[in-house]
């Protein structure tokens, strides 16, 4: 298995929603495994309610999840890290250092990694269309985790850079389940392109 982890401060909303979305997108039998973790995170089983329901909503499955805290072995130990937020991405970074070319906000990488596949293939995207939207309009599918992180992290020094926050997925604690709902389905989005970059073809 491939292992892609995305992290939070807590473990309880923004990550977890992006781990279970992210399994739920990708194809059955993908060899991807997602997981999460949190920088300020207490190990407890159960998922918080109203994730688990806004989780379902969109589709996710929220049994057997266990929130637990970042640890450098988590980050050494994955392909990919993919913060919620830019805070995120620089605590997995800091706890471990030579990981930073597989280090990045969520909405960072897919950014990156869809510009950076473009120009690595050229021309043409898959010849297949996926859910009837034509193949122009699609993220181009390639064949390894290790290709997409390359071209992300490629193109990472070189691309326009953005204000800091447009890379951010705001935090929901706290707020009207509204906020959350509107949170899941920003990540929902996010997960769903990385679903189709990935392919759910990473290497075994």
């Amino acid at each position: 298995m491939t292992r892609v982890l995305f992290v939070c401060t807590g473990n309880v909303h923004r990550s977890v929603l992006a781990e279970r979305l992210l399994a739920a997108r990708l194809p059955s039998g993908s060899a991807v495994r997602p997981e999460s973790a949190g920088t300020e995170a207490c190990r407890r089983p159960g998922m918080e309610s109203s994730t688990r329901a806004v989780l379902e909503k969109l589709g996710g499955d929220g049994s057997g999840f266990a929130a637990r805290p970042l640890t450098a072995q988590l980050v050494e130990g994955a392909a990919l890290v993919l913060g919620l937020a830019i805070e995120h991405r620089e605590a997995a970074v800091r706890l471990a250092p030579s990981a930073m070319r597989r280090c990045f906000t969520l909405k960072e990488f897919v950014r990156l990694a869809m510009g950076g596949v473009n120009e690595a293939q050229g021309g043409e995207g898959t010849a297949t269309a996926h859910d009837g939207v034509p193949d122009k309009e699609r993220p181009r599918v390639v064949a390894g985790l290790d290709v997409v992180v390359a071209a992300a992290a490629t193109r990472r020094g070189v691309a326009p850079p953005l204000p800091p926050a447009e890379d951010d997925v705001a935090d929901p604690w706290g707020k009207p389940d509204s906020v959350l709902y509107g949170c899941a389905c920003e990540i929902d989005g996010a997960v769903s392109t990385l679903a189709l970059l990935l392919g759910g073809r990473a290497s075994v």
